[in-house]
């Protein structure tokens, strides 16, 4: 096949020149070859040559491709990895981290999230539960300038003591949610906390009274917290994608906390959610609710060295309790955290109480 001559074209002027001067740098030029069925060669891509490498770039580019290749994800721990930087940059911006801050991470997984976190902070604590993800965590971040500033507890987050830490982030395994939650505002001790749950359990935790999913987790957690929604996180955001949608949301204890015991407070909430939609004189009306109720009297009698009255009829307590609040007919699933406070003083003021 032969070949027609070569011709440049001059980008600056316009100008066609047969056989041009190969050596000139006073202009652009496009070499056309006019071979018969030939194609332009492809653009390499790449990184320029003398560009920058960010060693923490270049080490998780690394700990990917070994991930894609060795690492079997667990779901039976909830390993859904976040993979779009997006998303992971958004959780890491509203948690509006301090240089000064020391960081608690639940379930790093790979560290695409923990990589951030490290750019920021002071220092990021993770607590991780598989031996898999720990070895690749410390192989990630060994040899860059981050690996002093982290931290990695080997364990279960829910049986093991919190750390002192100011922010709480974290992509939460969904079957430890609940628990978590609680654990995380008894702790009280931080500034905020950014978590990523599955989105039914998200619209829970921000539920108000009278939405069809509030309920216990809604009013226990509002009591103790200020919950915000921030970020609707889609499925295909994660490897391997869970059934659900996700929701990252932004919890801040409130100061000063309710001057409450919150074991009462934890056992009236436990008894009234366990049916939301019926009346509050349908709920105590239980038997097994009655037996508690009258068992508790007894113990708080003998507390304080007071015999149970012959007379005593729990039945007259709660109809007494229902007259001073007005609450008979109200249901559970429409009351805020003030008539719930109300009634529990109620309850507490007659001697009856939620916890032993």
């Amino acid at each position: 096949v032969g070949f027609a001559p070569v011709r440049f074209f001059d980008v600056s002027s316009g100008i066609n020149a047969e056989y041009g001067d190969f050596q000139t740098n006073q202009h652009y030029f496009i070499q056309i070859n006019l071979r018969i069925g030939a194609r332009m060669p492809k653009e390499k891509k790449g990184r320029q040559v003398g560009a920058r490498i960010n060693p923490l770039q270049k080490k998780k580019e690394t700990a990917t491709n070994a991930v894609r290749q060795s690492i079997t994800f667990n779901k039976d721990f909830g390993q859904h990895i976040l993979r779009n930087p997006m998303v992971v940059q958004g959780i890491v911006d509203k948690a509006a981290i301090k240089s000064s801050d020391v960081v608690l991470e639940i379930g790093p997984g790979t560290g695409n999230l923990t990589a951030k976190l490290l750019e920021k902070a002071k220092k990021v604590i993770a607590f991780e539960i598989d031996p898999r993800m720990v070895a690749e965590l410390r192989k990630r971040f060994m040899g860059t300038p981050y690996f002093s500033k982290l931290e990695i507890v080997v364990g279960d987050c829910i049986k093991s003591e919190f750390p002192d830490f100011d922010v709480c982030v974290a992509n939460m395994p969904y079957q430890i949610s609940s628990p978590f939650v609680f654990k995380l505002l008894l702790h009280r001790k931080f500034r905020c906390a950014i978590l990523m749950f599955q989105k039914e359990f998200a619209d829970r935790l921000v539920a108000k009274p009278g939405d069809k999913l509030y309920c216990r987790l809604s009013a226990n957690t509002q009591l103790m917290s200020r919950v915000n929604h921030v970020l609707k996180v889609g499925r295909n955001n994660f490897k391997p994608p869970p059934k659900v949608d996700s929701s990252v949301v932004r919890i801040e204890p409130m100061k000063p906390m309710p001057n409450i015991n919150f074991l009462e407070w934890d056992g009236l909430t436990r008894i009234v959610f366990t049916r939301k939609n019926k009346s509050l004189a349908a709920i105590f009306k239980s038997k097994s609710v009655l037996e508690l109720l009258t068992k508790n009297y007894s113990i708080f009698c003998s507390l304080k060295n007071t015999p149970v009255p012959e007379d005593f009829d729990i039945k007259s307590k709660l109809e007494e309790i229902y007259e001073e609040t007005g609450m008979r007919e109200t249901r559970s699933r429409t009351m805020s955290n003030d008539q719930l406070l109300k009634l529990l003083e109620s309850f507490n003021s007659r001697g009856i109480h939620f916890s032993s």
